[in-house]
């Protein structure tokens, strides 16, 4: 079909766009690209449409009601056509409002004379007459060759007419031929439903503009329920005016956690889209939706966190949206103070910088699981970074990109600091002269001229260290500029004597000095890794609120722990050795549960139940006891601990515990396993092997997927 009558049919509404579909993402480079390799004659791909005669919900309502037959659906290719609609038509395609146009390309600009693609500038385009908006250049009625050429030869009087008006004609004619070219369609037939559709469109995908996973969850979740996109986003917009700015895979990555109580998107077993309706999926955002509104107004009263710009990633916030879903979107006793001290030891720590989804689910898992929730997670953090305290060395060397820049603003502002040419409170200053700046109490100008160098790196990185940073207000930061610090420091300490004090800076007069520049930043750092150390401290501590309710949570019974079932860290398996089909010990048995405690191992850890079938109904060990010379509990054991050295090696039986519980009078044995903090390979039939846990189960890796692994997981 040629792409006119292509554009014909999106303008028509023959054509529509899914809401399932995202918004027009590509940056303006892509769609010059798209232009440009049309230009040439290169191949830029296909379309891909599903044709029904039951088409889901249409962005933008674009779509004809009273339509009979066929209605071509776009799945595949949407950035490329609509790009070229804009650039051709002029206008937005009507399944798209000018919101979800995020990069508008239209000024995109044609040099008819060189076949040239810029996007406008003013320098160079304006007065020139060879520089054309490509949207005008394919109205033939209004960019003509031979005016342009005229007025070329007006201003190069040395150039040839006739050559250039031919050059430039044979320009124009190749660029209006794209709309006139053939361009490749493919089509889902009519028998396909809607989920078949999404499944094409998931496949298709990694040959256009890369989605996330979080993308694809979403084209799922709005497939079952149409409106979901539109009402997340008017939660979004809602959000950031109260200066929370949450993106979509954010709350596609908590609508996940609501539906199936993990974090994982690819590998999350639960995640079965043809058993959520949806009621289902309103349902989890109702849920995600009523603690957000529980959450933040904590955030900025409880966490003195103003906006998201106070957070170094969202991830943080997953685990406590995953709390109160559960919970009735409320806290309990003092629970709100002990997930705030959390919540910013993860922050600090930098919880989720690598293994996002591994870690985010391991958190999540705590949260559904364990007793003592803040304990467990506090663990996790002291058991990757070693220790919870901040100390001075933590600051040297780091800038306003580590977290614990903003972590200093927080501390500031619990400080009640006040700014240095008012007095006035930091916290909730309002209008644009009175908006928070970061300050550096050592100018940057001023230590340039003091023999620090701009160009060298190890003083460039001192200079913006985060002990050199304080929080005032623009104007007050303005009227500072470079002055030296011994100059304005001690008019500051007269007119407000508590203000330095307040923003944890040396009050020595000498330290202000530049030759002591150094040892300024050493007792800084110490005032502030202190003044973190003690407010996380008073959150840890801080007792329930008055009206605060205390709910006696019962305690979780194995019997309940069974019934969950099966998940990335939770595995049951019906024996230790004994094959009930065979009705005798087998080996492949054993590497089974091997396999199981290596891929925990691998991964972040997990609990194998032995005893218990798929369904968490408990078999007993009695065959297993009965298979050893020595029988019983201690043959069991002594067994299991020969395996493990066996495979595994001794020094990973401090990662390994093993006990024995009863249901109904019926043993199984619980072994909990730590990550390890190495990877750890299986030596089985001669060979080693490496098992990580994916969707609830393990999965071995060759030699290279081990590899890139290993860098990924413990680098």
């Amino acid at each position: 079909m040629e792409l006119r009558q292509i554009l014909d049919g999106v303008e028509s509404l023959e054509m529509v766009m899914p809401e399932f579909q995202r918004e027009y993402v590509w940056p303006i480079e892509d769609a010059k690209q798209l232009l440009i390799s049309m230009f040439k004659g290169y191949p830029t791909g296909c379309l891909l449409f599903w044709e029904t005669e039951t088409p889901p919900e249409i962005k933008n309502k674009a779509v004809d009601t009273n339509k009979l037959g066929l209605t071509k659906v776009i799945l595949d290719g949407q950035q490329r056509l609509t790009t070229l609609y804009m650039l051709i038509r002029g206008e937005i395609p009507p399944y798209y409002t000018i919101e979800d146009i995020l990069q508008d390309p239209r000024h995109l600009y044609f040099n008819v004379l060189s076949g040239d693609f810029q996007y406008y500038q003013k320098k160079l385009m304006e007065n020139n007459p060879l520089w054309h908006s490509v949207t005008k250049c394919f109205d033939e009625n209004d960019v003509d060759s031979f005016d342009i050429a005229e007025k070329h030869n007006a201003i190069n009087e040395d150039v040839d007419f006739k050559e250039t008006a031919k050059a430039i004609g044979k320009n124009l004619t190749k660029l209006r031929a794209i709309e006139k070219m053939t361009y490749p369609i493919l089509t889902v037939p009519k028998t396909a439903n809607i989920d078949g559709a999404i499944d094409v469109f998931d496949k298709v995908n990694s040959k256009g503009t890369k989605l996330t996973d979080a993308e694809l969850v979403l084209t799922h979740v709005t497939g079952g329920w149409p409106q979901a996109r539109r009402i997340m986003k008017k939660k979004m917009l809602e959000m950031k005016d109260n200066g929370f700015d949450f993106s979509l895979d954010f709350l596609t990555r908590c609508m996940v956690v609501a539906l199936t109580k993990s974090a994982l998107y690819k590998k999350n077993s639960k995640l079965k889209y043809d058993k959520f309706t949806k009621e289902d999926y309103k349902g989890a955002w109702s849920k995600v939706e009523k603690a957000l509104d529980y959450l933040i107004p904590i955030l900025k009263q409880d966490g003195l966190i103003s906006s998201t710009n106070d957070l170094s990633t969202n991830n943080a916030l997953v685990p406590i949206i995953a709390y109160l879903v559960e919970n009735d979107n409320r806290f309990t006793g003092n629970l709100k103070y002990q997930f705030l001290y959390w919540m910013f030891l993860a922050l600090i720590w930098s919880r989720y910088s690598g293994q996002t989804d591994a870690r985010l689910d391991k958190d999540i898992y705590i949260i559904n699981n364990e007793e003592d929730i803040i304990a467990n997670l506090v663990q996790e953090i002291e058991d990757s970074r070693g220790r919870l305290e901040v100390k001075e060395a933590d600051m040297e060397g780091r800038t306003a990109g580590h977290p614990i820049y903003k972590m200093l603003y927080i501390v500031t502002k619990a400080n009640k600091a006040v700014d240095w040419s008012n007095g006035g409170a930091i916290y909730g200053t309002i209008g644009d002269y009175y908006s928070i700046q970061s300050h550096h109490i050592f100018p940057q100008a001023f230590l340039y001229r003091n023999g620090y160098q701009g160009d060298n790196h190890i003083d460039k990185k001192k200079v913006n260290e985060i002990a050199n940073r304080a929080f005032i207000t623009r104007d007050t930061n303005y009227s500072i500029s470079d002055k030296a610090p011994e100059i304005y420091l001690s008019k500051v300490k007269d007119e407000y004597p508590n203000a330095l004090e307040k923003q944890f800076i040396p009050e020595d007069p000498k330290l202000w000095l530049a030759e002591n520049y150094d040892a300024f930043l050493k007792e800084r750092r110490e005032k502030i890794a202190s003044e973190i150390n003690n407010f996380l401290k008073s959150l840890k501590n801080h007792q329930a609120d008055s009206d605060a309710i205390i709910v006696d949570k019962p305690s979780k019974s194995w019997s309940d722990f069974l019934n969950k079932g099966e998940d990335n860290f939770t595995e049951f398996k019906s024996s230790l050795r004994y094959c009930l089909r065979e009705e005798k010990p087998m080996n492949y048995i054993e590497h089974s549960i091997l396999k199981t405690i290596n891929a925990f191992l691998n991964s972040e850890g997990g609990t194998l139940i032995i005893g218990a079938d798929d369904e968490g109904n408990v078999l007993g060990l009695d065959n297993d006891y009965n298979s050893f010379s020595k029988k019983g509990k201690d043959g069991f054991l002594l067994h299991f601990d020969n395996m493990v050295i066996n495979a595994l090696g001794k020094e990973q039986q401090a990662d390994i515990n093993i006990k024995f519980e009863q249901v109904e009078n019926k043993d199984f044995a619980v072994v909990e396993v730590s990550s390890s903090i190495k990877p750890v390979f299986l030596s089985a039939n001669g060979k080693k092997e490496f098992f990580v846990r994916h969707a609830a189960s393990s999965q071995a890796y060759d030699i290279s997927e081990a590899y890139e692994y290993i860098n990924k997981h413990w680098n």
